[in-house]
């Protein structure tokens, strides 16, 4: 017999807390340590942070990784680097953090939102070549939740219209497309360390490549202008102090150490809880290309459609909640429906573009439709468990969906 829900009145189905992130152990603690002992704090004394991106570039088939302070500043850096002019424009997907499209402000071009797929919930290059115009420079696909984007579409765009192409990885630590890591199909990817990454040093971030020329022009952006070959306080572009520290150098090398293990275990649980919930009417699981070799599972991103589920998202995340399965529903609202698109809130960028642009008219269907009522996130961290973390999710859903008439009396506003 099915226990009454949670949500009105019933015991919780789950008992025991996920998986907390981050995960550390006496690695983290013996490198910091190491590192404070040593008195090298900054990039430029110490070896954690090169040491570090040697590493990460190897562990994603990439040459060179150029570490920066965090995923926002790699994007930018990668842009600069790429020749990025001022009005050039830069196709980006409407669902994705506001770090993607305001990256390619700070470059001073400007950001052209095309669709994403609704199955896949990442950019869809029929959408990306019908946004191409004599202005677009570059294109970054993201691979949100973890997911590649279709980079064969992408890249065959991008080589048809001398396009630059930057992987937004920030989701995809370990993740593989045509057993290809994220961040080497690119001309550049970007990669994140912030919180609640799959790998996290609190903040962070990394460009790479395995362009030399490229890598060149990342590492003067990112170390105040300078070039190896000029004098130290000689500065040749514009640019900052964007290097990451070497206390963060320290921990992500340990990160490293365990994310081969993490991802597979994401992917296997993440693939496992997928199949399940796919047999409830109106859950729809992130479809997953066979392109994708492994997915990081940053999210487990789903749609629900609540006609055939019978309870609306909303409904749904809270009577999950309740049984203390943590979730959301992500994003309020596509990109350009963000206060910083709508006002053109922009400070000193774009000045000239920015009395032609009409983000408030901007539509996408898809990303429209997810984000007022269709989608689910569950947290990486989950399927860091067990197998029976994953039934106890999946059994939530039963226990709603058996429960369905009961909820919509008590909210009428459901189907």
């Amino acid at each position: 017999m099915i226990q009454k829900l949670a949500l009105l009145g019933g015991k919780p189905l789950r008992t025991r807390p996920f998986n907390s992130w981050p995960i550390h152990n006496k690695s983290e603690e013996r490198s910091l340590l190491r590192t404070l002992r040593s008195g090298n704090w900054g990039r430029l004394q110490g070896q954690e942070v090169a040491n570090f991106e040697k590493r990460f570039a190897a562990a994603h088939g990439c040459e060179h990784g150029i570490a920066v302070v965090n995923g926002t500043v790699s994007l930018r850096i990668g842009l600069l680097a790429a020749g990025i002019q001022a009005e050039d424009e830069v196709i980006v997907p409407p669902y994705t953090f506001l770090s993607t499209a305001s990256a390619v402000i700070e470059s001073n071009a400007v950001p052209v939102f095309a669709d994403i797929d609704l199955h896949t919930f990442n950019l869809d290059p029929k959408a990306v070549e019908a946004a191409i115009t004599p202005r677009t420079k570059a294109i970054i696909p993201v691979h949100f939740a973890g997911q590649p984007a279709d980079m064969d579409g992408i890249m065959a765009i991008g080589k048809k219209h001398n396009l630059l192409v930057i992987e937004d990885a920030a989701h995809a630590h370990g993740a593989s497309y045509q057993d290809r890591p994220a961040g080497s199909i690119g001309h550049l990817g970007s990669f994140s360390f912030q919180s609640s990454k799959n790998m996290t040093a609190g903040e962070g971030g990394i460009i790479t490549t395995n362009d030399e020329t490229l890598a060149e022009a990342c590492r003067s952006i990112q170390s105040c202008g300078r070039i190896p070959s000029g004098p130290w306080y000689e500065h040749h572009v514009i640019s900052g102090n964007y290097r990451l520290g070497e206390f963060q150098g320290a921990i992500l090398s340990c990160q490293l150490d365990r994310l081969e293990d993490q991802t597979k275990r994401r992917d296997r649980n993440g693939q496992y809880l997928a199949a399940k919930l796919s047999r409830f009417p109106g859950i729809f699981p992130q479809q997953r290309p066979s392109d994708c070799t492994r997915h990081s599972y940053h999210l487990m991103m789903l749609r629900v459609e609540a006609e055939h589920f019978g309870v609306s998202r909303d409904t749904l995340v809270e009577a999950l909640c309740a049984e203390r399965i943590p979730c959301s529903a992500g994003y309020a609202y596509s990109l350009p429906q963000q206060p910083i698109f709508e006002n053109k809130a922009f400070g000193p960028y774009i000045p000239k573009a920015t009395a032609r642009l009409k983000f408030n008219k901007v539509r996408c269907p898809n990303s429209d439709l997810i984000c007022k009522e269709q989608c689910v996130w569950l947290g990486q961290n989950i399927f860091l468990g067990q197998r029976k973390d994953m039934d106890d999710i999946a059994d939530a859903f039963e226990k709603i969906y058996e429960q369905r008439q009961t909820l919509n009396a008590k909210f009428p506003s459901n189907p």
